[in-house]
């Protein structure tokens, strides 16, 4: 087992959560969007959440501020969480908006606010879990979508919940994290996305 839970901390990496919440969204709301639209709006999110992300880690490599993915040091990730706001604040500004995708765009703003959270208890010297943050915010993001179209989702809100225990147990495995950590990084991803459900549901 302790071989195979290193895999979820890869598989949810908070630099893939972004395209998971649209594949959800798309998934449920697709008879409401052409399917060019689809397209456009997935592309838009990868290159902003996932490909410009990783072309800024392997700067930072180049540039020695770094020296992993997982940037476990807490100086290390500083510069990643400010890029990471700058990011989702052109995201929801310029593609993502509240008049086109209300839901989606909520969701975004929320990972806004939780990578803030997460940067200030860096500031603090505190470090929290960005994979526990990613999870967990998509968890919310299902529920909160369930309650919002008022049909049971019962089943993947249960995969979602059994996810992050195994990301949780995935990063204690790895001695990335310790529990506190995770917990934070669980406050962190919650937190924003619940005070932003009375603005979409």
């Amino acid at each position: 087992m302790k071989k195979i839970l290193p895999v979820f901390s890869y598989i949810f990496h908070p630099l893939f959560i972004s395209v998971y919440a649209g594949l959800f969204y798309f998934t449920l709301f697709h008879d409401f969007y052409v399917i060019e639209e689809i397209y456009l709006f997935l592309i838009q999110i990868v290159i902003i959440m996932v490909l410009i992300p990783i072309s800024m880690f392997y700067l930072l490599l180049s540039l020695g501020k770094i020296d992993s993915i997982m940037a476990e040091e807490l100086s290390q990730r500083k510069i990643p969480l400010l890029i990471n706001c700058i990011l989702l604040f052109i995201l929801t500004q310029k593609s993502v908006t509240s008049d086109r995708i209300p839901e989606l765009h909520y969701f975004f703003v929320g990972g806004m606010f939780s990578s803030i959270l997460a940067f200030l208890f860096l500031l603090l010297k505190k470090k929290a879990s960005l994979h526990m943050l990613g999870i967990v915010a998509l968890t919310f993001f299902v529920i909160g979508v369930s309650l919002h179209i008022e049909i049971s989702l019962l089943y993947t809100i249960a995969a979602c919940i059994l996810l992050i225990g195994f990301v949780g147990s995935s990063r204690l495995a790895m001695k990335a994290h310790t529990l506190s950590e995770l917990t934070l990084g669980f406050v962190c991803g919650a937190l924003p996305q619940i005070f932003f459900w009375p603005f979409w549901l």
